[in-house]
C-alpha cells in the first residue's frame, strides 16, 4: 500500500533484540458489537459473530511465537468464559469509558504484572489473522519505541506496540492512523500481512476476510447461522483447520 508523504515520520529504528509481546484485545459487550454488520448478519447471529472473530484472533495471537501472553479488556462474561477457556487472561473494563481507555487499562494491567514489558494493542474482530504475519508485523515493530500498523482501509489502525519503556498511548477510532503518527508511532511496512490488516466492521469488511480465509470459531459460527457476507447472498466460507495456521493469506 502506498503511504501518502504527509504521513511518512522520518524515525530511525532503534536497535533491538528480539521481543515476547504481551497483547491486549479489548471487547466491548457482545450484545452492542458489530452493528455495521447489519447487511450480512442478523440481530440474532452479529453478538456470536463477534465472539468468533475475537475467539479466531487470540486463538491466532496465542499461536504466534513473538507473543507472550494475551489480555482481554471486557465485562461480557460470555467473552470471558470463551477466550478465557483459549489461554487469555480476562481483566474487567473497570474504566468503562471507551475504546482507548480500555486499552491503556489492559496495558497498565500488563505492567503491574511484569514490569517492563513489551506491550501491544490488538483488534479483536480479525478472523483470518495468522500467527505468521502477526509475528512479522512485531518483528518490525520492535525496531521502535512505538509503531503501528495500519488496517485495510488505510485509515484505522489494528495493531500499536509499545516497547519496555514506552507507553501504548492509543488513539484507535475513526481517521486513527492518522492520530498514531500525529503521536509520534512509526508505522511499519504493511506487505505480507493483510491479515493482520483486516478487521471486520461490515459486509464487504466480512467478504474480504472470508477470501482471505477465516478461522474455524468464524467459520463454523457462518456456517451454523447462515451468515452472509453480503446482504441476500450466502457467504461461502474459506477457512483454516489450525489457528494461525497455512492458509491463503500465510505467504
Amino acid at each position: 500500500m502506498r503511504m501518502d508523504s504527509e504521513f511518512v515520520l522520518n524515525t530511525e529504528p532503534l536497535p533491538a533484540p528480539a521481543l515476547l509481546w504481551s497483547l491486549v484485545v479489548p471487547l466491548k459487550p457482545l450484545a452492542l458489537a458489530k452493528s455495521r454488520l447489519a447487511g450480512a448478519a442478523d440481530g440474532g447471529l452479529r453478538p456470536r459473530l463477534a465472539l468468533a472473530f475475537a475467539q479466531d484472533t487470540v486463538a491466532a495471537a496465542l499461536a504466534c511465537p513473538a507473543v507472550r501472553d494475551v489480555v482481554v479488556v471486557t465485562d461480557d462474561r460470555a467473552a470471558a468464559a470463551g477466550l478465557g477457556a483459549l489461554g487469555a487472561r480476562i481483566v474487567p473494563d473497570s474504566p468503562a469509558a471507551g475504546l482507548n481507555a480500555a486499552l491503556a487499562h489492559g496495558a497498565r494491567a500488563v505492567r503491574s504484572a511484569r514490569s517492563p514489558a513489551a506491550v501491544a494493542a490488538l483488534n479483536a474482530d480479525l478472523p483470518a489473522l495468522r500467527a505468521g504475519e502477526l509475528g512479522r508485523a512485531l518483528a518490525a515493530a520492535s525496531a521502535f519505541s512505538r509503531a503501528f500498523l495500519p488496517d485495510a482501509t488505510g485509515i484505522g489502525t489494528t495493531l500499536l506496540c509499545a516497547r519496555p519503556g514506552s507507553e501504548l498511548r492509543p488513539a484507535f477510532g475513526g481517521p486513527s492512523r492518522r492520530a498514531h503518527l500525529a503521536s509520534g508511532a512509526v508505522e511499519i511496512p504493511s506487505d505480507g500481512v493483510d491479515s493482520v490488516r483486516q478487521d471486520v466492521d461490515t459486509a464487504d469488511d466480512l467478504a474480504a476476510a472470508l477470501a482471505l480465509g477465516v478461522g474455524p470459531y468464524t467459520a463454523r459460527r457462518l456456517a451454523a447461522g447462515g451468515g452472509t457476507a453480503r446482504a441476500g447472498h450466502r457467504a461461502e466460507v474459506p477457512r483454516r483447520t489450525v489457528p494461525g495456521g497455512s492458509g491463503p493469506g500465510d505467504h
